[in-house]
């Protein structure tokens, strides 16, 4: 896969994460430096390692569908990209997360925010462990871009409201489903 692949799926599932902390960026009266901080490391160390487990999952269960793994990695993206894409529409965005009074920056929403937001780069991970591809590479790119994103929503949050962050779940949704495509067509030499 390459640098420019896997940076589309880096976006793509960094927009869970955007969302949520443009909601997060809203709900903190005055984010400081350790609500940049706390939200971006911990959403990027999740979308890092969440791929890195995926990854030997898949690596596992390779040879059980190596015939038909494109297809697998077609669905997968697919499903995590219409997702996003219906929850962006329909009104049920993270980035729409009340928090209730409570800094979504520290303790249990943190970690919870944390595994809710990579779940689906488990997923690429299980993807890019059935196609055989290196994980090292792909988690350092998914894990840095999210925590970028992650601080860019907690900035915007204040300024741009939960307008944007359903617009961002829309394109990273879109970006997965066509690069799930692509991975298909090139695999039934389509392409």
């Amino acid at each position: 896969m390459s640098f420019l692949e896997t940076f589309f799926i880096a976006c793509g599932l960094a927009m869970d994460a955007f969302s949520v902390s443009i909601s997060a960026g809203m709900a903190v009266k005055k984010p400081d430096m350790g609500h940049y901080f706390r939200l971006s490391f911990h959403f990027g160390l999740f979308q890092f390692i969440m791929p890195l487990i995926g990854y030997y999952a898949g690596m596992y269960v390779e040879h059980l569908i190596r015939d038909y793994d494109h297809w697998v990695v077609f669905a997968l993206l697919t499903f995590i990209g219409v997702r996003m894409v219906r929850g962006a529409f329909s009104g049920e965005v993270e980035s729409e997360v009340k928090f209730k009074g409570r800094d979504p920056s520290r303790g249990w929403s943190l970690i919870v925010l944390s595994v809710a937001t990579s779940i689906d780069a488990l997923a690429v991970g299980l993807s890019l462990g059935v196609l055989g591809s290196g994980i090292l590479a792909p988690s350092v790119i998914i894990g840095i871009t999210c925590a970028i994103f992650s601080a860019v929503g907690v900035f915007l949050g204040k300024r741009a409201g939960a307008l944007l962050g359903r617009r961002a779940e829309a394109v990273g949704g879109i970006m997965l489903v066509v690069i799930g495509a692509k991975i298909l067509a090139e695999h039934m030499e389509w392409l």
